[in-house]
């Protein structure tokens, strides 16, 4: 076991406590942030080389020490192991040390742990930010594939959970289409606050030597630099907004799994599973259940927690800097992880399901769905709204009674509850007339869906 050497041990004279030691060290899960600490770490050193602080012959020795210690990460696959470091700072400079000599311990002047795990956490997640978009962005061509596939398919619409009125399943697809659109500038606006350099503001009063911090945000990347270094060290807002952009994306996943799990149900037989997506019982050989779907539903909770743990971690806080902040890590870590699988299941989904258009039709057309639209037939005939609503409803009465839908009665039913109906009732209240009449801009027309289906082409493959 290689034993590392803590980066605050002068001023004690004994050792901490085992059981202390271990709650205390963080390198079992930030060692994840080695590649952001080391980028980081090399910046700060042409930046310490800048500022007159190390000759170019100490830089460039660093500088070395920090590449050879990437690469033995990317090489060695137990590098990681057996390592008593405290966390994934001391980690680093403790194998620098090692490998080059002292010019490895000039790498810490001027910045402080606080500045430093800023700086590698935010450099780490911008990156798994604008990973997770492109997963995202994967999950609305799955369903713009999708919603191509059975463009025709209608299927109905549900409020309260009860049949509404008829819609299209392109028009179904493209409404998480434009959820995930959002998610997805969520996910920008996190990344632009999240790419704010903190280094230099060391531990909480910021540094006395002359680092061109600018200079440094340049190198890695960074749009800016923050503006008072008590805030910078213990600002974790970028978490909270990052976790909270990741809990609406899961908010999203979680209600489309919801709509799926129903939709292949017995009750409803609207889709089918391949089981590429789905497993059996352990006891009923029978089953065929949409386990995917329904961990997806069971893991948005996860996220929900952990951004409720930022929040609650965060908001008793005194400036600046606290222990407690070590709790940002794993709560986004697990964020990540979490929408990662989530987002690519989902699309995994999409591609291994198929509409029963002859079910969702037959769905679309029985239980008064077009109801609404016999109201506005009448609104039409110069009826006022309320006055038509009002025949409309007894009229579905009547039909109920019959045990037919509206547009199986009889010309003559009509006419008993309105004069205004005329012969082109039936027309109107025909599915395709239905749909078509739907044909404001959002609407679910054919024609307005196709259009938007295009749209949403268009604004994808403008990426690619």
């Amino acid at each position: 076991m290689t034993e590392e050497k803590n980066l605050w041990g002068g001023r004690f004279t004994g050792k901490p406590d085992a059981v202390f030691a271990e709650f205390n060290n963080s390198f079992k899960f930030d060692k994840r942030l080695f590649y952001a600490d080391v980028s980081a770490s090399v910046a700060h050193a042409e930046g310490l080389f800048q500022a007159g602080v190390l000759t170019r012959l100490e830089a460039e020795k660093i500088k070395t020490g920090l590449a050879t210690l990437l690469k033995r990460s990317e090489f060695d696959s137990n590098y990681f192991n057996d390592s008593t470091a405290e966390d994934v700072h001391s980690f680093i400079e403790s194998k620098l040390v090692q490998l080059i000599g002292d010019a490895g311990k000039k790498l810490h002047t001027g910045r402080s742990r606080n500045d430093q795990v800023a700086t590698a956490f935010r450099l780490w997640l911008r990156e798994e930010i604008t990973e997770i978009s492109q997963i995202v962005r994967r999950l609305q061509k799955a369903l713009l594939t999708a919603a191509e596939k059975q463009k025709d398919a209608v299927l109905p619409g549900y409020t309260h959970l009860q049949r509404a009125q008829p819609v299209l399943w392109a028009h179904w697809c493209l409404a998480y289409f434009e959820m995930l659109s959002r998610d997805r500038e969520r996910l920008d606006e996190a990344w632009r606050r999240t790419n704010v350099l903190p280094l230099g503001s060391a531990a909480l009063a910021g540094t006395s030597y002359e680092i061109d911090r600018e200079a440094v945000a340049r190198e890695l990347g960074f749009e800016g630099v923050t503006a008072n270094s008590l805030d910078a060290v213990s600002d974790r807002d970028f978490c909270v907004e990052f976790v909270g952009a990741c809990s609406l994306i899961m908010v999203h996943l979680s209600r489309m799994a919801e709509d799926l799990i129903l939709y292949a149900s017995s009750e409803f037989q609207f889709i089918e599973l391949s089981d590429a997506v789905s497993t059996g019982s352990s006891l009923m050989p029978q089953k065929k259940n949409p386990d995917a779907l329904e961990l997806i539903r069971g893991k948005a909770g996860r996220v929900f927690g952990h951004q409720a743990a930022l929040l609650a971690t965060l908001k008793g806080l005194p400036l600046a800097y606290n222990k407690d902040l070590q709790e940002d890590k794993e709560a986004v870590f697990d964020t990540v992880e979490t929408v990662k699988i989530c987002l690519q299941v989902s699309a995994i989904v999409f591609a291994n399901l198929r509409l029963n258009e002859t079910k969702t039709r037959e769905a679309a057309t029985k239980g008064y769905l077009n109801a609404t639209d016999l109201a506005d037939y009448l609104v039409h005939k110069g009826v006022p709204f309320r006055t038509a609503h009002d025949a409309v409803g007894r009229i579905v009465l009547h039909a109920i009674s019959k045990n037919v839908e509206i547009q199986e009665l009889s010309l003559a039913d009509f006419q008993s509850f309105s004069s205004e109906v005329g012969k082109d009732v039936f027309e109107a209240l025909s599915l395709e007339q239905v749909l078509a009449s739907k044909n404001q801009i959002g609407g679910t027309s054919p024609e307005r869906v196709f259009e938007a289906l295009e749209a949403a082409k268009n604004e994808i493959e403008r990426e690619d």
